[in-house]
């Protein structure tokens, strides 16, 4: 069986501090991929065409410096991006041109939101946290991801509180499908 993904963390940096990070991201984290390791990357992808697929993550992965270039990159090699987004990123001050950059690039967003309920969300990402993810997944709508047809693919994942593990996800799916399109007109794939 071949290797078809490579997943590329981009460090701990990010916006949010969760109660679910299983690698303790945060505001204050400071490790992150060097700008020799994403060339290097870049390289292992020039070098292997049956990497079709390259899976960025690491703490918020778009607000890190090789983010973009490494996704020009592999869309430029014809590979398959996927964003590990936490949603909030994209309503950061200097990450207004992210949803479209993303889709020009037509990458596929991968983007976690814990429960589709506010007091959930607040609960393990910090207050306000649920409402930006909220207007984020709107702007994202709007350009055209999760809507059918537009291309521009559009994942949520579930989040658990706790050691536990997540409900069916027929039912789960189900479940956000309803509810944030009966609450938001949100849709997603």
């Amino acid at each position: 069986q071949k290797i078809s993904t490579l997943q590329l963390n981009l460090g701990k940096i990010c916006n949010q501090a969760c109660h679910h990070c299983h690698v303790d991201a945060g505001p204050r984290r400071t490790e992150t991929m060097s700008a020799k390791t994403a060339r290097q990357a870049v390289a292992v992808l020039e070098q292997h065409p049956q990497l079709e697929v390259v899976d960025i993550t690491g703490g918020a992965p778009e607000i890190h410096a090789q983010f973009r270039g490494l996704v020009s990159a592999a869309r430029r090699l014809g590979r398959t991006v996927i964003d590990r987004c936490n949603l909030t990123v994209l309503l950061e001050d200097d990450q207004q041109d992210l949803a479209a950059f993303l889709a020009q690039n037509r990458v596929i967003i991968t983007a976690s939101l814990p429960c589709y309920l506010e007091s959930n969300v607040d609960q393990q990402r910090g207050q306000g946290a649920y409402q930006k993810s909220i207007v984020a997944l709107k702007r994202l709508n709007a350009i055209g991801y999760g809507q059918p047809g537009s291309g521009l693919e559009l994942n949520l994942v579930f989040n658990p509180l706790g050691p536990s593990l997540p409900p069916p996800q027929a039912q789960l799916e189900a479940d956000y499908k309803t509810q944030l399109l009966e609450r938001f007109g949100i849709v997603f794939n």
